[in-house]
């Protein structure tokens, strides 16, 4: 490890640990100011804000005595998008309020690829309106207004949002008081003063290359029941040509919105009858089965056993799982002969009833429980977004009931599934993050140690990244993101060890020695929701999915009436042999039809007319390869059986 650096002040009384491992020796109260100041002069003069862990805040906040901290600069890639975008919100603020006096505001974040504002506005406001806005945000930006910090005292800033009729700063001031903050911050840019706990730019020069994106309306708080305010989303780069490659990826985006394609490839669709619920169509139904069948086959080749819990239970289970405590906002409820129930919004605590429903022995363990369970959770309308956000979904859960000893083995086996299914639908590329004991915690230190070393143990060799203190009040946990093929990150599954539902259901088995003993209660995902993970493969493909998973595998289209016949035979033969078909009716002509089929993204259009009746035959086409040619019935059957069997 590298010599302490020390601030030039006696009495050092913080510690903080640096990217590179050497510790930072600091007077009592140090900023990261002081910090960037005590690494040197040249970073003083580049430092922008302080990263510590995922938190990015203000230079001249205090640090925390043994934290990690990095300093930002505009070259610490995320970090400075996230300051200037920060930043930008800010200016756009300004400019909406300098066009349309009399503007209200609520919050500015940076979010994702951008930023948003939301505004009270005294006239509605469009897509029209961006080029002023654009132009006014450009003049400000010109202006090299300095960004300022100031600090009041919770009573000083609700007055002084209250007296300029800022009805949503007073909202979040108060918020802030009820947090236990007793100062909070505001910055300025010129005439415009906004509560925030920043980090800013220096000033409104350093943000690049803006662009106003769409108008939406939102929710305060994002409750129904609050005032709806106007956002407008924006993005920022440091220059013109990585904000036209982001706009390309936006475009590449919209072309695969999974919304989209499941409207026009007859897949799944919301009715306002029922928000939040997805209907899924036949060809829909065609996909998620194979998922499931996919995963089924893994799962009974590694000894799960396939359940299936009630959808409703007595609200008194949920008190004693603990959820009703931490989830009842998000709980659906009803009353049944006068017993109060609810619909469940996990599997777990039935899973852990059909355990508890008979003895244990020490003999049984493990015992892997595998459920496609049905939950509903109320996700408030603001929120909903096609597949990745619904009021409904599947889990594809698991239970693992085993001894502490056993967890290292069933957690690489969970590894080994994970790297299995998410291979066979073309994500290679999987990221895994291990979680450690959180500050609130239940279960004594050996058993969370013992857990920790055994999730350690099991991710020897593998690239992770390790999360200190993240994890769940019950358990460490593993979660797993994939990358798509257009580079986005996706959170999907999770392997989580649990201490609390075993204790709090009075779980046990019994030992060899006759005694009773707690069991660790492991929960696995692998697609998170089937839902969300068909959403997924839909932008992914496109909406044009291989071979082995393609909702309809290929379609017949009789050249004539009198080909209606033979084109039911066709179908007839590849049905028998598992390839999911169907027969385009004769509605519009051949090249009508052949570009509907393409449309569809059917990977297969097999055309039969006078010859192929003939010949036993079909003329084929292959989606992305064009004619095929003349094809026997029989070798026709045989290809696609070995195509489906190779791929899927």
């Amino acid at each position: 490890m590298s010599a302490p650096r020390t601030a030039a002040s006696p009495g050092a009384a913080v510690t903080v640990t640096l990217p590179d491992g050497s510790p930072l020796e600091l007077p009592a109260g140090a900023s990261g100011h002081d910090a960037a100041a005590a690494i040197g002069p040249g970073l003083a003069r580049a430092a922008l804000a302080v990263r510590s862990g995922d938190e990015i805040r203000d230079l001249a906040r205090p640090l925390v005595d043994g934290e990690s901290i990095a300093i930002i600069t505009k070259k610490s890639g995320e970090g400075y998008l996230y300051v200037m975008r920060h930043s930008a919100a800010h200016v756009l603020a300004e400019a909406v309020q300098s066009l349309d006096p009399g503007t209200r505001f609520g919050f500015g974040p940076p979010i994702g690829d951008g930023f948003y504002y939301d505004f009270d506005l005294p006239e509605t406001i469009s897509e029209d309106d961006f080029p002023a806005i654009e132009a006014e945000m450009a003049r400000i930006v010109s202006e090299r207004a300095p960004f300022a910090r100031s600090v009041m005292s919770v009573a000083d800033a609700r007055e002084y949002f209250a007296e300029r009729d800022e009805p949503f700063k007073v909202d979040q001031v108060d918020e802030l008081e009820r947090m236990g903050e007793t100062e909070v911050s505001l910055y300025r840019q010129r005439d415009f003063v906004d509560l925030c706990r920043g980090p800013h730019l220096r000033d409104t020069g350093g943000i690049g290359v803006f662009e106003l994106q769409s108008v939406a309306g939102a929710y305060w708080r994002g409750d129904e029941q609050k005032p709806q305010l106007t956002r407008i989303y924006a993005t920022a780069f440091p220059t013109r040509a990585e904000l036209d490659e982001h706009l390309e990826r936006l475009e590449r985006a919209r072309a695969r919105d999974h919304r989209r394609l499941g409207r026009e490839l007859e897949l799944f669709y919301f009715d306002e009858l029922a928000p939040g619920l997805p209907f899924f169509l036949p060809k829909g139904m065609a996909v998620v089965n194979k998922i499931k069948e996919v995963l089924r086959a893994e799962l009974d080749r590694r000894g799960y056993q396939e359940i299936s819990t009630p959808a409703m239970l007595d609200d008194r289970l949920w008190h004693e799982s603990g959820h009703y405590e931490h989830y009842k906002d998000s709980m659906y409820f009803t009353e049944v002969d006068g017993r109060g129930f609810a619909i469940k919004p996990m599997n777990c605590p039935g899973a852990c009833l059909l355990f508890r429903s008979r003895p244990r022995s020490y003999r049984d363990l493990p015992i892997r429980l595998s459920e496609f369970g049905h939950v509903h959770r109320h996700e408030r309308s603001g929120v909903l977004h096609g597949l990745f956000r619904v009021r409904a979904f599947t889990q594809d859960d698991a239970h693992i009931y085993c001894r502490l000893d056993q967890v290292q083995d069933e957690v690489r086996e969970v590894l080994d599934l994970t790297d299995r299914f998410y291979g066979r639908f073309g994500f290679s590329e999987v990221s895994m993050n291990l979680s450690t004991r959180p500050d609130k915690a239940i279960g004594d230190s050996a058993s969370w140690d013992a857990a920790e070393d055994a999730l350690r143990s099991a991710l020897e060799g593998r690239e992770y990244e390790l999360k200190e203190g993240d994890g769940a009040f019950y358990g460490p946990k593993i979660d797993f993101g994939i990358t798509d093929t257009m580079g986005r990150s996706w959170q999907l599954g999770t392997c989580q060890l649990d201490f609390s539902m075993p204790e709090r259901f009075d779980l046990s088995y019994t030992t060899a020695d006759d005694r009773a003993e707690r069991p660790v209660l492991i929960h696995r995902a692998i697609t998170g929701s089937i839902e969300r993970f068909l959403g997924i493969l839909i932008e992914d493909t496109g909406g044009d999915f291989p071979f082995w998973l393609a909702p309809v595998q290929a379609r017949v289209l009789p050249i004539a009436d009198r080909h209606a016949d033979y084109a039911g035979t066709v179908a007839a033969a590849l049905s028998g042999a598992g390839i999911r078909v169907e027969v385009d009716a004769l509605r519009g002509s051949v090249g009508k039809r052949i570009r509907d089929g393409e449309l569809a993204k059917i990977p297969y259009l097999l055309l039969v007319g006078d010859r192929e009746v003939e010949a036993d035959a079909v003329s084929a086409r292959r989606r992305g390869a064009g004619d095929q040619g003349s094809v026997s019935l029989v070798e026709l059957v045989d290809r696609l059986v070995a195509e489906a069997g190779e791929s899927g």
